[in-house]
């Protein structure tokens, strides 16, 4: 049997985009206009109920940039997966919670 090697490179990267979307849909405000803008304008109550599943998000995107630097910084490549299972947590949180939001 053969054992295939990831390089820490692709998991790290993966992890840095995935941070890098998670970021602009919670701080670019990208979550808040996919969900809440309609052709009329803001829905008023829409605001509010994303503003709770942000504060979600933002929550599992903490653990995730935890994993993402102690994997980083101490050389930890066994939490590369972690990071980029809890950046993709944290999309989904904000995807999901977004369309009830709406």
């Amino acid at each position: 049997m053969t054992r295939t090697v990831v390089p820490p490179a692709i998991p790290a990267a993966a992890s840095l985009l995935l941070a890098t979307l998670w970021g602009f849909a919670i701080f670019g405000d990208w979550g808040r206009q996919a969900f809440c803008m309609t052709s009329l304008g803001a829905s008023p109550g829409c605001a509010d109920r994303i503003a709770s599943v942000i504060a979600l998000s933002v929550m599992v995107g903490v653990v995730a940039a935890c994993a993402t630097g102690v994997a980083w910084f101490a050389r930890r490549t066994s939490l590369y997966g972690l990071a980029v299972a809890a950046w993709v947590v944290a999309l989904v949180v904000l995807f999901v919670g977004g369309l009830v939001a709406q």
